[in-house]
């Protein structure tokens, strides 16, 4: 009979944990959580100080029966639940339910979940920490006070089924803010001056910029300064005046954070945040691989740390000597900067826990998706800690009058850690390496060409998944683990929807961030936010006391709440009715929105639940049958154009179809763009090739 129980949250990790700890050790999962606050009212007694109200979540009580039956049978228990404050929280909850000592060293904490850690940990279990479980209590109850007080003050003033959420809202207002920008942005007109030259000694031909003039930067503003500026050069006589070669060093990002790993697996892989986590979670808990058994991937998932431990740094400096060369790992251990400000140490970043299980060697025993991620993590790992890229650069003034042009390019001489990964960006910015010919100095050159071309200014972009992740980041709202659930929650509440992958405000979305503007700026306030962030930090650091954040917090806020109540106008928002008639009720639908974008429901909810597709019409005619052009999306969000018959007609384009006919055969033509022809249309024959400028 076992002599000690172990809990953890999951089956999965249960099952990776056996293996490790042997015959004297049960190991059962908790599920998850198994007490919180009750869902029917707010559990929290705020004139005891901001009690908390805790029951045993429904259906949990046979597993706690189980768990207690366990209990009396053996010498100890161990809560070996996440290294984290909700982790600690979870084993918190379970001590209470089954009678543990408060002075019991009944903890045992790893970070990744391999037999050397997980033994590590069982022999030197810890007590409870009061700290970690306080700020979790406080988040949680701030969270409770605000959805719990002002979801009904939504739902009374502007629309029932209303919620909003601390963090969450600061989100949507992030995003509103964007939207705003966009619509109050006005484009600026400038533009470029590109010369092409030829040098008569070599022979070749390359680009260069204009960049000042009379040694001043210039900015080119309209049409008729571009004119005279190209009068100024016509007859002139261009001339090297300075060549400036240097080498530059381009250090490989750290392996990741919690943060970095969503941006990154958005950006390469195309996944949500809530996927990336899903998957990570499975990499973590450990996956039954050929030859090995049930072993945890790679270490613990949610942290703001990109420390790595010195074994493991060890491990991949010898491995990259290995299988790259000595040239190719980091001749000294690099001590990454953290970016935040109350980064917990005790974690790691997001690594392999073993640098030797090499993707392809475990391909076989992982999903497509698990493969992918951590592929991912492995090569951004074992990148870190190779030696940098090194780059050939050269930088050569060219003079003409009082004009200096200039041409830049970098050759890679080494490669260093890119041999293994290069880092995704969110805009497109790839690394160009242009070739420069060996200029000398007073040199004089040839002018091929010289190209003006109109720009205007772009208003900033809509954020991504991915923009989103770093912004909440940069600014400190939120921590690693809320930042999926904060952008699911924000889309299933209708506040925002995706287009073409960027997020937009809905029209619910923009009046709520007004509202909450106007009544409760605090709540929805940036630095505010990231200042109770802080405050929370500091509970959990044993600093500040964690009911005394919420007595702070939440008595100005009531005050608030009243004039609120008071004040707050009710607004009444107008559903989009449209020609679609309910074939169940014969109601004209109206447009709603959801979680995936807009949809058509019936007006009779709750009598007649009628629900449809919102269907994007172009007005142009499907090539294959005569029905009508749509808007569809794929699975991962990709905008394509069918037909409205599918799926009797499969007829799909990943351009948008037009109106217009080909003039030469007649055939559907489409929208392109490129950068040396811009937008322009193109028939869909093979064989035609018809082309021309779109107008737009």
């Amino acid at each position: 009979m076992a002599k000690y129980l172990v809990i953890v949250e999951s089956p999965a990790k249960a099952k990776t944990i056996k293996k490790f700890l042997g015959k004297n050790y049960k190991v059962a999962a908790s599920m998850g959580h198994v007490r919180d606050l009750p869902k029917s009212q707010l559990g929290v007694d705020i004139k005891r100080d901001f009690k908390p109200k805790y029951i045993t979540i429904r259906g949990k009580g046979p597993l706690l029966r189980e768990l207690k039956r366990y209990a009396r049978k053996v010498d100890g228990i161990f809560l070996a639940t996440d290294p984290d404050r909700e982790g600690e929280a979870i084993s918190w909850h379970l001590s209470q339910k089954l009678g543990i000592d408060k002075e019991e060293k009944c903890r045992i904490v790893f970070h990744e979940i391999t037999k050397n850690a997980v033994r590590s940990a069982a022999k030197n279990p810890r007590k409870l920490d009061k700290n970690l479980i306080d700020a979790q209590q406080a988040r949680r109850i701030l969270d409770r006070l605000v959805g719990y007080k002002l979801s009904p003050l939504l739902w009374k003033k502007v629309k029932k089924g209303l919620s909003a959420g601390r963090v969450q809202s600061v989100a949507v207002r992030l995003i509103c803010d964007r939207e705003e920008e966009i619509r109050n942005f006005e484009p600026e007109e400038y533009w470029t001056l590109t010369a092409e030259f030829i040098d008569k000694k070599g022979g070749s031909v390359f680009q260069g910029k204009l960049v000042k003039h009379e040694g001043e930067k210039i900015d080119i503003k309209s049409k008729e300064q571009m004119d005279r500026i190209l009068k100024d050069l016509e007859n002139q006589v261009f001339v090297v005046e300075k060549v400036k070669k240097g080498k530059r060093e381009k250090k490989p990002a750290p392996p990741f954070t919690t943060s970095s790993l969503q941006q990154e697996a958005y950006r390469k892989l195309g996944f949500t945040a809530k996927k990336t986590m899903l998957i990570a979670q499975q990499l973590y808990e450990g996956l039954d691989i050929k030859g090995e058994g049930s072993v945890g991937l790679v270490t613990y998932i949610r942290t703001d740390s990109t420390r790595i431990a010195e074994t493991a740094a060890k491990e991949a400096s010898e491995y990259i000597i290995k299988n790259f060369g000595e040239e190719y790992a980091a001749k000294q251990r690099r001590i990454q900067k953290e970016k935040g400000k109350n980064i917990q140490d005790a974690h790691e970043a997001i690594r392999p826990t073993s640098i030797y299980r090499e993707p392809e060697k475990i391909k076989d025993s992982l999903s497509k998706d698990q493969y992918k991620l951590y592929k991912l993590i492995w090569e951004r790992f074992t990148a870190s800690q190779m030696s940098s890229a090194l780059y050939d650069t050269v930088s050569v003034d060219i003079q003409a009058a009082a004009y200096t042009f200039r041409a830049a390019g970098s050759i890679l001489r080494f490669p260093g850690f890119m041999k293994v990964y290069i880092e995704g960006k969110d805009e497109e910015d790839h690394e160009e390496e242009r070739e420069i010919p060996e200029l000398q100095e007073k040199q004089r050159l040839d002018l091929k060409g010289l190209e003006p071309k109109q720009h205007f200014t772009q208003p900033p972009s809509r954020y991504t998944e991915s923009s989103l992740v770093k912004t909440l980041e940069e600014k400190g709202i939120g921590r690693p683990s809320t930042y999926a659930p904060i952008i699911d929650t924000i889309q299933k509440r209708g506040y925002v929807v995706k287009e073409d992958r960027k997020f937009k405000p809905t029209e619910l979305g923009e009046i709520v961030i007004e509202l909450l503007k106007d009544f409760f700026p605090d709540i929805i306030d940036v630095d505010f936010t990231a200042e109770l962030e802080d405050k929370l930090d500091k509970v959990e650091e044993g600093k500040i006391d964690w009911r005394k954040v919420l007595r702070e917090f939440y008595y100005p806020f009531e005050e608030k709440l009243k004039k609120a109540e008071e004040k707050m106008e009710k607004i009444d928002i107008e559903e989009e009715v449209t020609d679609e008639i309910c074939e169940k009720c014969g109601r004209r639908m109206v447009i709603k929105h959801g979680r995936y974008g807009k949809f058509l429901a019936c007006p009779g909810f709750p009598e007649c639940k009628n629900t449809k597709p919102y269907l994007t019409k172009l007005g142009v005619e499907c090539p294959e049958c005569g029905g009508e052009l749509i808007i569809r999306k794929s699975k991962r969000g990709r905008k394509f154009y069918g037909c409205i018959n599918y799926p009797e007609c499969e007829f799909l384009s990943w351009d948008e179809p037009v109106e217009e006919r080909c003039p030469e055969c007649g055939s559907l033509m489409v929208k392109k763009k490129n950068r040396s022809k811009g937008e322009y249309l193109k028939c869909t024959k093979t064989g035609c090739g018809f082309v021309k400028k779109h107008k737009g």
